[in-house]
């Protein structure tokens, strides 16, 4: 969710601390901001200080930027009618912050009370109350039928044990497994997830001992939490992610890989299948469809394509799908395609082929089976790559559907950019993506690029990307690369042998020429540079030429370097199995994915975005939605 003006935010505990802090950050953005809380003096002070930071965005509104509504978050029907009076004067709710709670650190054998004020308060507060607010939360949400986001407060105290306060430590770690169970909401567009901070400089934070402080390495500053909610609020991968906060290790997610595997099931096709959605799809289905075809060879894509109308026949073959597209993936190699680069092998004039099919993937809806195909049904979100998916409908052998979670475009951007840099990183890496190596992954800011970047971090690799614009720079910045090279104002060749004298031990290369020669150089002994593509030179007028690279015996020979090529299509047999492995990625929020934000609605701008991703403007996977009205459906689910 984009941080924008005008949309709503209700904030529990919002008087004061951390609440306050984030009702601030919120304004600060231009967010109408509902402040819940006990304390009716910092709440309205609190209320004024966000429509003061409101008024740099909305001016004569005609309702109140922030509202304030004394509230005992204990109390089921006055926390009712908070979220009522929010959505009476917002019209919706974007954004619930459950950050209300207290500590009595009452040791529980000397508490001489029935516990009403001491530990039944604070589990009241801290976790019944969140559950009851959390629930609200939904209900609201569902009954607008908009995405929304919930933060829950947790705490550091609820990962590991605090001795000082179990109660607390209890209640705080009832938060983070409440939250992280919440994960199946996300298919209904509502994303919950927990911040789990260590001790900030609040009233309450103030009440630790200084030395206890100090050697925790003394309080995480208010940005630090205000930058890790709004990372939750913004990263659209993040549904019951855990977000720890500390001085000593930064922002990490909770659990650690090695602790989640302890309790994690092993993946399965067979189990994501049974987690799928069944889409809205229309029974009745239409009579002809239109698709994009190739009808005459050339680099320049929108001149060999048009858009044709063809019958849509039925009943399908025994062993046939029939798939609904629902969006589909853009790339380089659409051009070479085009102009019957990959069909150089062809013994034929490659003018009979024509015309033939343009597009490599999809995702969609199976809209029908054949009548031999037992294991697929009607309804299931599927993928396909194989020719021909910029179309509205395509039939295909069964044995080439990918059924997939939900027919997201983050599902496209992991086939043919995703499975490009999962495989060539294990395969043609051959074995030399180990922990401590230097990989260098170039046009890294692109759709395989964001996964080469994250894939090679995660094996506990430094990671070098180029990329061109300060737009790019942030997005590699965001996704962990440790040293970025704008070329727009750097020179790559310079910072690699200032600062890399020693050489890379891995570069991902998918930009040919000039780029590959620098890269070539830049190789560590015993280096390997994998070539998946050469975008800079598919477009040329006299076609994919050929590039002389004298001496490339030598240098390869000096240094026992490698140059190994990679096609994708040659690793088949792997696809469904890198495929699992980065929806597993994915889905656990270990891997973000970046979807350029420019929208394509339709086939009639299959044309315009093949030139937009060729314009090197692109950040991200570049994506079309082929039915733009089946994604208006699913938005209000």
């Amino acid at each position: 969710m984009e941080l924008k003006p005008g949309l709503s935010a209700l904030v529990t505990g919002g008087a004061s601390g951390i609440g306050k802090a984030l009702c601030l950050a919120l304004a600060g953005k231009g967010i109408f901001v509902t402040i819940v809380d006990f304390s009716e003096e910092k709440g309205k002070e609190v209320a004024s200080l966000v429509e003061k930071e409101n008024s740099k965005f909305h001016q004569n509104l005609g309702f109140p930027s922030a509202i304030f509504v004394k509230c005992d978050v204990t109390n089921t029907r006055d926390i009712s009618l908070a979220f009522e009076k929010h959505v009476a004067t917002y019209g919706g709710l974007d954004i619930c912050i459950n950050s209300a709670g207290i500590s009595r650190p009452v040791p529980i054998d000397k508490d001489q009370s029935d516990g009403t004020k001491t530990w039944r308060q604070t589990i009241n507060v801290n976790l019944i109350a969140i559950v009851d607010c959390t629930r609200l939360a939904i209900k609201t949400m569902q009954a607008l039928q908009k995405p929304g986001v919930i933060i829950n407060l947790g705490s550091s105290s609820g990962l590991y044990p605090m001795y000082m306060d179990p109660i607390y430590a209890a209640s705080k770690g009832g938060v983070v497994m409440f939250t992280r169970s919440l994960v199946p909401y996300k298919r209904q567009g509502i994303r919950i997830n927990v911040l789990c901070p260590e001790f900030v400089q609040t009233e309450m934070g103030e009440s630790v001992g200084p030395r206890f402080i100090s050697l925790m390495g003394g309080f995480v500053p208010m940005e630090m939490v205000v930058k890790g909610a709004f990372e939750l609020i913004t990263d659209e991968s993040r549904a019951g992610s855990c977000l720890w906060i500390t001085n000593r290790r930064g922002m990490e997610y909770w659990p650690t890989p090695a602790e989640q595997a302890k309790y994690m099931l092993p993946s399965s096709s067979r189990s994501r299948k049974r987690i799928s959605f069944q889409a809205p799809l229309s029974a009745q289905l239409p009579q002809s469809f239109e698709k994009v075809v190739v009808h005459t060879l050339s680099h320049n894509f929108r001149a060999a394509t048009h858009i044709v109308r063809k019958p849509l026949k039925l009943p399908i073959a025994s062993d046939q799908v029939l798939l609904k597209i629902i969006y589909a993936g853009v790339n380089a190699s659409d051009v070479n395609f085009s102009s019957g680069r990959y069909f150089s092998g062809n013994n034929k004039d490659l003018s009979s082929l024509l015309p033939f099919d343009a597009g490599f993937e999809a995702v969609g809806i199976i809209a029908a089976v054949g009548e031999s195909v037992s294991d697929l049904k009607v309804g299931t979100p599927a993928a396909v790559m194989t020719f021909g998916g910029y179309a509205e409908f395509l039939t295909v052998p069964s044995k080439h559907i990918l059924p997939v979670g939900r027919p997201d475009p983050e599902v496209v951007a992991m086939l043919t950019s995703g499975l490009t840099a999962s495989i060539a990183l294990e395969k043609a890496g051959a074995g030399q993506m180990e922990t401590g190596k230097v990989v260098l992954v170039t046009a890294a800011a692109g759709g395989t690029g964001q996964f080469a970047v994250q894939l090679a971090k995660l094996a506990g690799n430094k990671v070098v990307a180029t990329c061109g614009g300060k737009e790019k720079a942030k997005l590699l910045k965001e996704l962990g690369v440790d040293r970025v090279i704008d070329y727009k104002s750097e020179d790559i060749k310079t910072v690699l042998k200032k600062e890399f004298p020693k050489g890379v031990n891995i570069v991902y290369e998918s930009v040919g020429g000039d780029m590959f020669d620098l890269c070539l150089n830049a190789l560590a002994i015993h280096g390997r540079l994998i070539v998946i593509g050469m975008i800079s030179q598919y477009q040329g007028e006299d076609g994919w030429t050929p590039s002389n690279y004298p001496g490339i015996a030598e240098k390869l020979l000096s240094k026992s370097q490698t140059v190994a090529g990679f096609f994708l299509i040659q690793y088949s047999h792997l696809w469904k199995e890198h495929l699992e492995k980065l929806f597993d990625l994915y889905s656990s929020g270990k891997l973000k994915i970046k979807i350029d934000p420019k929208r394509f609605l339709g086939l009639h701008s299959v044309a315009d975005a093949v030139e937009y991703l060729h314009s090197g403007k692109s950040t991200g996977k570049v994506v079309v939605c082929i039915d733009p009205s089946f994604e208006q459906q699913m938005a209000k689910l």
